[in-house]
């Protein structure tokens, strides 16, 4: 006779494989869709182990008396299972952090001497680059910056889904106020940085699209997506200061 523990495992390991298997497209998805976003050296099939991981997480802690459906709340931990996974790889180079840091610092002193959004030509002047430097700069602090705002995201976002109760009333307040503060800061972006970052991230179009319905480069929408995560940065300093003290550790 098998001992209740052992056919409680037993029952377990079976409902894992069955979630694997029916929710394995899901994790894909949200791989490719991440990959799309970061350096060609971050393998797809490692964000998929990553997930597959969370998949299984999501399966073992999944509450349907929080209100959220299942797939809803796996697709939280899966994708915060890959950017654990990518975090672990230290992938961006500590001179882009530096850089990125350094033009949203540029950026936020213009736009609060002159009131208005600060150009790139203008960042750039004060940077000291040339144009083609600084247009390299965007291409670099894309990644990094999404990687940030996706952390930033899931960190401060939607605790009620992803967690439920174990958040405490001052985790929920801080979700809250970085949910209003990054609202308030797309709000304030030029609008064709707003219409970029709506397409990729709303309609989840991938930057040769984007390109496409704008009618530039692709090249050019990586800049201007750039442009729009070193603004959000420039605006968002007080919820990244700990990302700041983790890039220069060490």
């Amino acid at each position: 006779m098998i001992a209740p523990a052992a056919q409680y495992r037993a029952v377990q390991r079976s409902a894992s494989v069955e979630v694997v298997e029916r929710h394995a497209d899901l994790v894909r998805r949200i791989a490719h869709h991440l990959a799309a976003r970061l350096p060609a050296s971050v393998e797809v099939d490692d964000l998929v182990q990553a997930g597959m991981l969370g998949l299984i997480e999501a399966a073992r802690n999944f509450d349907s008396d929080q209100g959220a459906s299942f797939e809803t709340y796996a697709s939280i931990r899966i994708r915060g299972a890959m950017i654990d996974e990518i975090r672990k790889g230290d992938w961006t180079p500590r001179s882009v952090h530096r850089r990125t840091r350094e033009a949203a610092e540029v950026t936020r002193q213009i736009e609060q001497t002159t009131g208005r959004a600060a150009t790139g030509a203008e960042v750039a002047q004060a940077l000291g680059l040339a144009p083609e430097e600084y247009a390299r700069l965007l291409e670099d602090a894309v990644s990094g910056q999404v990687l940030s705002l996706d952390s930033h995201i899931d960190d401060h976002g939607e605790p009620n889904v992803a967690a439920g109760a174990a958040y405490s009333p001052e985790r929920r307040l801080q979700a809250a106020e970085f949910r209003h503060a990054l609202a308030a800061a797309i709000g304030q972006l030029p609008e064709r940085e707003q219409l970029v970052l709506s397409l990729y991230y709303e309609q989840e179009m991938n930057l040769r699209e984007v390109g496409a319905v704008l009618g530039v480069s692709e090249s050019r929408v990586c800049q201007i997506h750039g442009q729009a995560m070193l603004r959000l940065r420039s605006r968002l300093g007080e919820f990244g200061s700990a990302d700041t003290d983790t890039e220069d550790a060490g």
